[in-house]
């Protein structure tokens, strides 16, 4: 097969970053607005997820649409992993962290021992496939925690979140430009804190203006992202600029 997913550009970090409050608000419609409950919603969203990849999983190279449809489904369901322990079985976002963080660790050694290689050129084969997809779940998983650490465990304002993540990622860039940090390493990490970045970014729009809100609210906030997202995902398809050779 060929390569099953994108060059790691700034149209994946944009894309990655927005997608995140798309799933996260896709989620609460369902769970709050049409009444689903967290476990109906989480069951539904998990259900959605298999169906997207085995599609994935079906394709023999990158499709852009049908890559960042996984992107935003898992995001979702990494979300309402994290908030089904925290809600429902009543684990802290401390303990959660450990938790994702052991099973996204455990993930890369075992991908590592296995396949000698963690390089994005070398995901394709399906195994390599599944590995990189469960780290991801982890990921999404492990930022809303650590996310949900910030703003609800310790009451951080908001704008202070959104700033104390966007600093961590331009410390970590530079780090990685200096070859301090690998860029296996740099790339995972990344992944990690670009989930509370982007979920941070959409409450700032979305949240009421005495709330330190732009009071755009959720519903405009998301469907602007996904015009965005889907003005994105079209260009790449269409100049395959994100294509890995």
């Amino acid at each position: 097969m060929m390569v099953k997913v994108p060059a790691i550009t700034i149209f994946f970090w944009i894309i990655k970053i927005l997608a995140t409050t798309v799933g996260e608000t896709f989620a609460d419609y369902l769970n709050q607005t049409l009444g689903w409950g967290l476990s109906g919603t989480a069951l539904a969203m998990s259900l959605f997820l298999v169906i997207v990849l085995i599609v994935q999983f079906s394709l023999r190279k990158y499709i852009p649409a049908i890559y960042w449809l996984a992107i935003v489904t898992i995001s979702t369901v990494g979300t309402l992993l994290t908030d089904y322990l925290h809600d429902g079985l009543g684990v802290e976002n401390w303990q959660a962290i450990i938790i994702f963080a052991i099973a996204l660790a455990a993930t890369l050694i075992l991908w590592f021992a296995k396949e000698r290689t963690l390089a994005m050129k070398s995901i394709n084969t399906r195994g390599r496939e599944a590995f990189y997809w469960l780290a991801m779940l982890f990921t999404f998983a492990l930022g809303t925690a650590g996310g949900d650490v910030f703003l609800d465990d310790l009451g951080i304002p908001l704008f202070t979140t959104f700033v104390g993540f966007a600093l961590a990622l331009v410390i970590l860039a530079v780090l990685w430009k200096m070859k301090t940090v690998g860029s296996v390493l740099a790339f995972w990490i990344a992944c990690v804190l670009t989930r509370p970045l982007g979920a941070a970014l959409g409450d700032l729009l979305a949240q009421p203006r005495q709330d330190t809100g732009l009071g755009l609210g959720a519903t405009l906030t998301s469907a602007i992202f996904f015009i965005v997202i889907v003005g994105l995902v079209t260009y790449l398809s269409v100049s395959k600029r994100d294509q890995i050779t």
